[in-house]
């Protein structure tokens, strides 16, 4: 799967602005103001390192660690970062989320935006576990995916959007899932409870803000 966003991450910014204006742009950093007081954050999946640039500038008391697999996406968000003279701020960490240790309760938030659609089901379920032990008991989720809508032509234009989707990133980047996965109950079930939600394209990109009851 690394590879593959490798083999991508010259024209997916030039992808993702051709399919979706700035949506999906909007979608990740809908939410990013909740992390203002906070002091250590995980990113996972950041690809050029977007949000991060973001982040570092809502946070500027945070020390960040950004774990992708990929290299040629990485190299990208670590140009980013130097540009914008912060790198004393970050750790970047070139690994896969499903196997990199991760310490217990140490971050007050973790991101995960448009990351856990790679993942089938049992998978995006394990990577979920693992993020939710490494947040702290007052700790924030943000997170931003595709969805499809519940019914009517909304549920169509959310079905065929994935569909395209998947098939594009399965032929491109050989990711293993061909559905979403239920992301958004799999971080509830990990006691995170939702306390934003913000839609688009007629409800099938949403951005969502969780946080632990005691937060």
């Amino acid at each position: 799967m690394a590879a593959g966003f490798d083999r991508v991450a010259a024209v997916y910014r030039l992808l993702e602005r051709l399919a979706f204006g700035r949506q999906l742009e909007r979608a990740r950093f809908a939410h990013l103001g909740a992390l203002r007081p906070c002091r250590h954050i995980l990113i996972v999946g950041d690809g050029d390192g977007r949000c991060l640039e973001m982040v570092l500038r809502v946070a500027p008391e945070a020390t960040i660690t950004s774990i992708d697999a990929s290299e040629a996406m990485q190299a990208m968000a670590r140009r980013r970062v130097e540009a914008a003279d912060a790198g004393a701020r970050v750790t970047f960490e070139r690994a896969d989320i499903r196997t990199m240790p991760l310490p217990p309760a140490h971050y007050d938030a973790v991101l995960t935006m448009f990351v856990l659609d790679c993942f089938p089901p049992d998978e995006a379920a394990a990577v979920v576990g693992r993020l939710a032990a490494a947040v702290t008991a007052a700790g924030q989720w943000l997170f931003a995916d595709f969805a499809v809508p519940a019914r009517g032509w909304r549920r169509l234009h959310g079905r065929v959007q994935v569909a395209l989707l998947y098939a594009f990133f399965r032929w491109q980047t050989g990711i293993g899932a061909s559905a979403l996965p239920p992301s958004e109950a799999l971080i509830d079930g990990w006691g995170f409870r939702c306390r934003d939600v913000q839609e688009s394209r007629a409800g099938s990109i949403r951005s969502v803000w969780f946080g632990r009851p005691s937060a």
